[in-house]
Order: structure tokens, then C-alpha cells, then sequence
């Protein structure tokens, strides 16, 4: 049986941890190289870090930061914000990532997933996808959530995952933040047409909220969340107990 993980999201703006709801309203959490510290040693499987604002204001993702938390976890890191290039892709892998993590810049060059697949491998490339309800219907947005792109999300997702995405996060807007669990019908959906890992992202707001997750979805590998997390209101290595006391297979 595959190990389902247990991802904190680190979410960073002007070289912090932040928060906010469905993608707005921003606050100050952490600094991230502590808090990624502080997860690795705590159990977390992964960690995933994103530059928010990258895409939105046009310019390349953080390094130093990265470089600087990378050094300290050992736990295997995925790393998105501002990845436009393949140059973008080698920068942040150089810095210590293990995966990269894509969203406006396949939007803008669809081409992107193919070409990063070829060179580094299907395991490097994770497809983010931030996606929310607009007219009955699943809609791709870009550059945080601020732009709706018209795209329809599941056949998007299943483009990506063809030209060799490895795996995909999977962000509900409308549940971001919100703390009444994760999208499990959108979940669903991405679970019916893909065969490489999904990560649901975006609504957790208790343990109870990860068990309903993986037993109703048994395709869902991972849960990914922030706030829950960053202000103590989910331990992570009490949260493990609890999946494993529900017959649902974690690392402890």
C-alpha cells in the first residue's frame, strides 16, 4: 500500500510565510527557512514552497531563501513561483529543490511541461493547478489565483499530465483557506482521468478533514495545507497518529 504524506505549504511574499483566504487578504505567519526547519523535524513527508507573487509581478522566484531552508531539511522539497524557463527550472533545483512546481508559466507556454520532462525527468515537473467553480465549471486561473483563463481544469490537467507532468496539486480556490475540508468533488474529477499523483490542496481545517480526504479518495497520495499547520492547530506527528489509527498507511 502507497504512503499517503502529509505536505505543509509554505507560502512566501517579500521573503515571509503568509496566509490568507481564497488566495486574498494576506497575513504574516513565519519566517520560511524556520518553519521549513521546523517541519522537517516534526514529520512532515514533504515540504512545498511558493513564491506568490512571483508570477503576478514578473519576475524570477527567490533563491536565497530557497538555498538557505534547503540546506536545512531533509525531507525532499517542491519549489514554485515565477517558473517561466527552463533556466527557471535549473536555478531552483541548483538552489536544492527536488521538484519544480509550474502553473502560470505552462499557461503562457504550454510547451514548458514537455520540455522540463525531457531534460530533468517526469518526477521533477509538478503541474499546480489553481482551480475554481465558474458557471458549473471547473476554470483554470493564473498568477495566484488572480486571473481566470477560460481554460476548462480537467482537460487542461490531462494535457500536462500527456506531455509529462509527474504529479499535480491540485488548488481549490473556493475551499482555500476556508477550513471546512478539501474539494473532494473537484478532487474527484482530476482522480477519474489521471494516473500520476494528485495532492489535494486548499480547505483542510482539522485531522478529521485528512481522514475524510484519504478514505474517500484512496487515489488522493498526499494532503497538502498551511494555516493548520503554521498556527498549531493540526499537529502533524498527532495527525499521523490518528491516519494510522484509521487504518489509512502514513510514515510515523
Amino acid at each position: 500500500m502507497i504512503t499517503k504524506r502529509i505536505i505543509p505549504c509554505l507560502d512566501v511574499k517579500n521573503g515571509r510565510v503568509v496566509k490568507g483566504v481564497n488566495f486574498l487578504g494576506l497575513a504574516d505567519v513565519s519566517s520560511p527557512v524556520s518553519l521549513a526547519e521546523f517541519y522537517s523535524k516534526c514529520g512532515a513527508d514533504e515540504l512545498v514552497f511558493y513564491d506568490i507573487t512571483a508570477s503576478a509581478e514578473g519576475r524570477a522566484l527567490f533563491t536565497d531563501i530557497l538555498t538557505e531552508a534547503a540546506s536545512k531539511v531533509f525531507i525532499p522539497l517542491t519549489v514554485g513561483g515565477g517558473i517561466n524557463t527552463l533556466d527557471d527550472f535549473d536555478r531552483v533545483l541548483k538552489c536544492g529543490a527536488d521538484k519544480v512546481s509550474v502553473n502560470s508559466g505552462a499557461i503562457k507556454n504550454p510547451s514548458l511541461v514537455l520540455e522540463a520532462a525531457k531534460k530533468y525527468g517526469d518526477q521533477c515537473v509538478v503541474l499546480s493547478v489553481d482551480v475554481k467553480r465558474v458557471d458549473g465549471e471547473f476554470r483554470v486561473f493564473a498568477k495566484g489565483g488572480r486571473e481566470d483563463t477560460g481554460m476548462e481544469a480537467i482537460s487542461w490537467i490531462k494535457r500536462c499530465v500527456s506531455n509529462g507532468a509527474g504529479e499535480i496539486v491540485l488548488n481549490s480556490i473556493d475551499t482555500d483557506g476556508v477550513k471546512r475540508g478539501f474539494d473532494i468533488e473537484m478532487l474527484a474529477a482530476v482522480c477519474d482521468v489521471v494516473n500520476v499523483p494528485v495532492i489535494a490542496s486548499g480547505g483542510a481545517g482539522c485531522a478529521e478533514d485528512f481522514v475524510k480526504l484519504f478514505k474517500s479518495l484512496p487515489k488522493v497520495d498526499a494532503g497538502l495545507a498551511a494555516s493548520i499547520f503554521h498556527f498549531g492547530e493540526v499537529d502533524i506527528s498527532e495527525l499521523k497518529k490518528k491516519l494510522k489509527a484509521e487504518d489509512i498507511n502514513v510514515r510515523i
